[in-house]
């Protein structure tokens, strides 16, 4: 019987059938998925095929996991040198961020648009807290929305405290399983309760001391969207460490590169000293922006290439 993972705890896992029969399953033995080195071979999202079982009690054995069309991973807190999947066969990816209470930091949005690229997932990134912002924090948000609008990302700016662009996400989300992620504190637990009344997911303030969120959310689960698709809640991430890309993959993760690479005089350019690069000529042409050109530096900086040999 064919039945999507909507929650995972470790070595149980909620699933739900085609007919929207919730059964809670467990692993038939280890499943080795080829190229994968992940802490966990099933994750939220996974389609799989299941057996009851007969003598327990809305318990069934998970003996099949189907090919994904794409998923999400990151650096497994547990174990440095494996990655953990997040998250799979997914359409979208919405990113909420804060400018004020706490501040996201541009650093961070750019590695989750990076590993959005490299697993071939649309990204859409949400800026909440608007009630909050004086003029400095809409001077950015414009700043930013014209930099991020330019190579392709959809913006939106919210105030779920206020119900301030909230029609506008949920005509994103319809029909479709969308990741919902974001550093803890920018209202990823608020918004999930709106957007499905009754529900009550656990919120925290932003603790005073360090400006930081609280985790609220253990695992990744998935809820089904009373307007039709849904949505995987996520913990919040304080760093979205970029697995398993390259030095030589990293310019294909950002569009405005991606688009002029093949113009480079050398097909290993690096983007960084090398004579004859395109991507250096339309930053001094203005055509690539200064602020992410800084964040595919960092990034580049940040790529250890002998960590993830498989």
């Amino acid at each position: 019987m064919k039945a999507k993972v909507y929650k995972s705890t470790g070595s149980w896992y909620i699933v739900k059938t085609e007919n929207g029969d919730i059964w809670n399953a467990r692993m038939k033995g280890i499943f080795k998925i080829d190229g994968i080195s992940s802490t966990n071979p099933i994750a939220v999202g996974d389609d799989v095929e299941i057996d009851i079982e007969a003598d327990a009690e809305r318990s069934a054995i998970i003996t099949e996991i189907h090919n994904r069309s794409n998923y999400v991973n990151r650096q497994s807190p547990s174990h440095k040198m494996q990655f953990h999947i997040v998250a799979a066969n997914i359409d979208q990816c919405l990113l909420i961020a804060t400018l004020k209470e706490p501040k996201t930091s541009q650093g961070f949005i750019d590695r989750f648009l990076v590993a959005c690229e490299s697993f071939h997932i649309p990204a859409v990134i949400v800026f909440n807290k608007s009630d909050l912002y004086r003029k400095k924090e809409m001077e950015k948000f414009e700043e930013w929305k014209k930099m991020y609008e330019n190579v392709g990302y959809k913006i939106i700016l919210t105030s779920f405290k206020e119900n301030i662009g909230i029609h506008e996400i949920e005509l994103l989300l319809k029909d479709k399983i969308t990741l919902v992620s974001g550093h803890s504190g920018v209202g990823k637990s608020s918004f999930i309760n709106q957007i499905i009344p009754g529900l009550q997911q656990k919120t925290q303030d932003v603790s005073g001391w360090s400006g930081k969120g609280i985790h609220t959310t253990t695992f990744a689960e998935m809820f089904d969207l009373p307007f039709g698709g849904r949505i995987i809640d996520t913990p919040g991430m304080r760093e979205f460490g970029l697995v398993d890309i390259s030095k030589q993959e990293l310019s294909h993760y950002f569009p405005e590169m991606r688009i002029r690479i093949n113009d480079c005089q050398f097909n290993n350019c690096l983007h960084i000293n090398e004579p004859g690069c395109a991507i250096k000529k339309a930053l001094v042409e203005g055509l690539i922006h200064e602020d992410r050109y800084v964040s595919y530096c960092t990034i580049l900086d940040s790529i250890d290439e002998n960590k993830y040999q498989h």
